[in-house]
């Protein structure tokens, strides 16, 4: 798994009065220890920050031997996912994904973000699957963990041709995703839509630019977003918006905005969760905090603690989304309002297996 693919530069440059935890166009600069390893990598305090080295993205070659995964959870709208990467480059400082690059023996904090694996041979797995007479026909989700339309995907363009095996099989696929990127292939959407196989949602976490750029430094930005819905739903691509995560006290007040931003986009449901911060994603998060709303820090953090019986992170199914308690209700009902308002959440877009098929002999052309 650990072939290198490539090495990519960071945007040269990096702002010499940033904070030691943040680095230029990255989420964190952070690599909290990894809950499995006994070695922890830490900067030379008498190296002051200009002068330590940029960060670089990384490719590497992921082995794996089966692309479809599993899960039990009922908080998510799937039992069956795809990830042809693992971290991700958006750098997104809350992503919930952080804690998994700890299995492969990285951090969760900059790790996460600047070596990413590649699941070059997903394509050809996911064809070899889905051609199994065990396979049941059922959705699978794309972007569960890490998002499917990254920067990476410029380059590899392995979601494209999963997207291609989809539409070959007419199997149905969910896709979640915070980039414009997708536009790109609205060719094969639309064959998938033709059999009620894809649904789209956009997640949007604020319409503020700024913040996007603090939260999200290598995802499109909110207007590119907001285009994005445009494109799919005039191409006749079902498209919802996710507004997640809404962090209490910093963005929880955007929630009309966007729902009715998107509503105007052509977006005809929208769903929301509430920022998670399992393990190190906490020390993380508070850091950041600090670091570009230190006014804010303790209210939002509190306010997190209130929604989950006094913790940073809950962990239960039914709860972990949404929170619990005043403050959660609030944040529903102003979802809820925002969406009646705006005339979401009206029709849901349903995903089909009834023209699930496998193709015999030769490989069949994907647009009849």
């Amino acid at each position: 798994m650990n072939q290198r693919l490539n090495q990519f530069s960071d945007q040269p440059g990096k702002d010499p009065l940033a904070p030691r935890s943040q680095l230029h166009g990255r989420g964190t600069a952070l690599q909290p220890v990894n809950r499995f390893e006994k070695i922890a990598w830490e900067p030379d305090p008498e190296v002051p920050p200009e002068e330590q080295p940029l960060a670089h993205t990384e490719f590497f070659v992921d082995t794996s031997r089966s692309l479809i995964t599993h899960n039990d959870s009922p908080d998510v709208g799937f039992s069956a996912g795809i990830n042809v990467y693992r971290g991700c480059e958006h750098g997104c400082i809350y992503c919930y994904a952080r804690p998994y690059h700890e299995y492969l023996g990285l951090s969760s904090g900059l790790d996460f973000e600047t070596k990413i694996f590649v699941k070059k041979e997903a394509p050809e797995l996911l064809r070899r699957e889905l051609s199994r007479p065990a396979w049941k026909p059922q959705v699978l989700g794309m972007s569960g963990v890490t998002d499917c339309y990254q920067p990476a995907e410029r380059t590899f363009q392995l979601t494209r041709r999963c997207l291609e095996v989809l539409a070959e099989f007419r199997n149905p696929v969910g896709i979640i995703t915070k980039n414009r990127l997708i536009t790109r292939d609205i060719d094969v959407l639309q064959e998938l839509a033709r059999h009620q196989a894809v649904s789209v949602c956009v997640t949007v976490t604020s319409l503020d630019a700024e913040l996007s750029g603090k939260l999200e430094p290598r995802a499109s930005r909110p207007a590119y977003r907001l285009r994005a819905i445009e494109e799919l739903s005039k191409a006749g691509i079902p498209v919802a918006v996710l507004v997640a995560p809404i962090i209490p006290g910093l963005t929880e007040h955007e929630i009309p905005r966007i729902v009715t931003a998107c509503a105007n986009a052509g977006a005809r449901s929208a769903g929301y969760t509430i920022v998670r911060l399992p393990y190190a994603l906490k020390e993380m998060f508070s850091q950041w905090l600090a670091d570009h709303f230190p006014d804010r820090k303790q209210k939002v953090l509190n306010r997190l603690r209130s929604l989950r019986e006094g913790k940073l992170y809950h962990a239960e199914f039914g709860k972990r989304m949404h929170g619990e308690g005043v403050f959660a209700d609030q944040i529903a009902d102003l979802f809820n309002v925002a969406c009646k308002k705006a005339g979401m959440n009206e029709q849901w877009s349903r995903l089909s297996t009834a023209n699930f098929r496998r193709p015999s002999g030769t490989q069949m052309v994907l647009f009849e």
